[in-house]
């Protein structure tokens, strides 16, 4: 997040299977956020969710300056959740709505730092999600004194097809459950998982830029296709109207 002036935002993320969804308050540095792992409910808990965060931080929807969404990638169906609310909730109370890559807030979320011994301009670490489908969303990143600077991605790949440059010191942000599907040049990086938060999802978001209309971030068509049309039995007369 850009210095400027003091706000409150809401911030949803419902690119992963994590939900998560809190206030910032940057007035006094404060976050109330919730954070619901490893479920597929996004469209039914979401708003009750928000409801919990903005109760506990003492708001309402009205005290709200801004709204921070994750863009992904992300599966259709999920992603589709938390833009739509977020685009909604902008709507309805007249504020800016910002959307942020899922991938630069989870690394923001990570901690990376600088490593002094990390010449160059290879990335640093390389941030994954799942994608289903046995495939991965992943993007690299290079973690600097002025912060964390996205190198790669975001992309879609089945693990075995992704091939990336990084340091000797890098470090692999994953799901503990995708890690060993990693070709074995990633598997032998130390790895961790790591998922979104509201205060990252901020932090990444220019808030001062005049709001850009926000578009997910599929990578991929959804699984869902429309029927093919059915050729007619030749049984079956042609009436023209």
């Amino acid at each position: 997040m850009e210095d400027g002036r003091l706000m409150r935002v809401l911030a949803i993320d419902t690119a992963t299977t994590a939900l998560v969804a809190g206030v910032v308050d940057t007035a006094v540095g404060q976050t109330t956020q919730r954070v619901l792992e490893d479920t597929r409910a996004h469209n039914e808990l979401l708003i009750p969710t928000i409801a919990d965060v903005l109760a506990e931080a003492g708001m309402e929807y009205s005290d709200l300056d801004a709204v921070v969404t994750g863009i992904g990638p992300g599966p259709f169906t999920g992603l589709r959740v938390g833009m739509a609310t977020a685009s909604a909730l902008a709507d309805a109370l007249s504020i800016p709505l910002h959307g942020v890559c899922t991938h630069d807030a989870i690394a923001h979320a990570a901690g990376l730092h600088a490593n002094p011994a990390d010449a160059g301009s290879e990335a640093t670490a390389f941030v994954a999600t799942d994608a289903r489908r046995k495939e991965i969303y992943w993007a690299t990143y290079r973690a600097t004194d002025s912060g964390v600077q996205r190198i790669c991605g975001p992309e879609v790949n089945k693990p075995a097809e992704i091939e990336v440059e990084l340091t000797s010191t890098a470090e692999v942000i994953i799901p503990e459950r995708l890690a060993t599907q990693l070709p074995e040049k990633l598997t032998m990086l130390p790895h961790r998982a790591a998922h979104p938060t509201a205060a990252a999802l901020v932090a990444v978001a220019d808030l001062n830029a005049e709001p850009a209309p926000v578009a997910p971030l599929y990578l991929r068509r959804p699984d869902a296709v429309p029927p093919k049309q059915q050729q007619l039995s030749a049984a079956i007369p042609k009436v023209e109207l």
